[in-house]
């Protein structure tokens, strides 16, 4: 019998692919492991060899009340994954980053929990954070902007 492996990164890049090509659900089976991944209105049902089937689902978000035409320059940083926005670290802690702020390439700049998993995501930019687009706790989407530097 031959052994599936597959890292959560592995797996990440699996629910991004189905969603850029507009698939709902993916079943691999090996043996006795079996993942089975279906998405349904922004909810991801996964289910792993002896665990059972987790869902997880971003609130949906309410439509911001229409401003005045903003425009947006600058580099939009946007979430890689669908999870919960943190701006710092820990609830003790302060932000990775605020409105002004001087960053570099490279710099966490803040967190998206999925699936219990804590990713910190870097700049790929240097320059100062002009806006932040969502606040600390919120669900975002795959794609999702989250902040902006300049």
């Amino acid at each position: 019998m031959s052994e599936l492996k597959l890292t959560v990164s592995e797996i990440k890049e699996l629910m991004d692919k189905m969603a850029g090509a507009g698939l709902t659900s993916l079943r691999v089976r090996d043996g006795e492991f079996e993942l089975s991944l279906k998405a349904e209105q922004k909810e991801i049902l996964v289910q792993g060899e002896a665990a059972p089937v987790v869902n997880i689902a971003a609130p949906a978000a309410s439509p911001a009340p229409k401003k005045e035409a903003e425009e947006v320059s600058g580099n939009v940083v946007k979430s890689p994954i669908v999870g919960t926005f943190y701006a710092a670290p820990s609830p003790d802690k302060p932000p990775f980053v605020t409105v002004g702020k001087q960053v570099k390439k490279g710099d966490t700049l803040f967190i998206i929990e999925s699936m219990k998993l804590m990713n910190e995501i870097q700049s790929e930019f240097d320059g100062s954070v002009k806006k932040i687009l969502v606040e600390d706790g919120q669900g975002v989407e795959y794609g999702q902007p989250i902040l902006i530097i300049e």
